[in-house]
């Protein structure tokens, strides 16, 4: 099946955290970080996760806001360094590629942010996305 969502990262299933209605699920990618998806506990059960399983990770662009640095006092869980490897705007958006170990992540952002942070190849940046915002699929 493909798919729009540009931000696909296989990983394996370290912790499994299940709740009333959601889990929390925390998941090593292939490049070694660790982030953490909140989906359903119907999603789990379905899906088969279970710890040691195999996942990929998906996150829309627009979900990822970057950073120029570690960012501290935030409840954003999942926070991944990478470097800036490509900058494409438009008039109002624009697209973010970042090299990230194990992979590469896109972000759309505005183009104003883009300007403001300063952002361009070669610049470090810290891709910052919230663990409702990434879905999971079996590997």
């Amino acid at each position: 099946m493909s798919l729009s969502i540009r931000n696909q990262m296989s990983g394996t299933v370290l912790a499994l955290s299940p709740g009333e209605v959601m889990a929390t699920v925390k998941v090593r990618l292939e490049g070694g970080q660790e982030i953490t998806a909140a989906i359903t506990l119907e999603a789990v059960e379905e899906l088969g996760i279970a710890t040691g399983s195999e996942v990929r990770t998906l996150i829309k662009s627009t979900e990822v806001a970057l950073a120029t640095g570690a960012v501290d006092g935030l409840s954003i869980r999942n926070q991944i360094p990478g470097t800036v490897t490509d900058v494409t705007t438009g008039g109002a958006m624009a697209g973010v590629k970042v090299a990230v170990a194990g992979g590469e992540l896109t972000a759309a952002i505005t183009r104003d942010a883009v300007e403001d942070l300063g952002l361009a190849a070669g610049s470090e940046v810290t891709a910052l996305i919230k663990s409702t915002e990434i879905a999971l699929a079996a590997a």
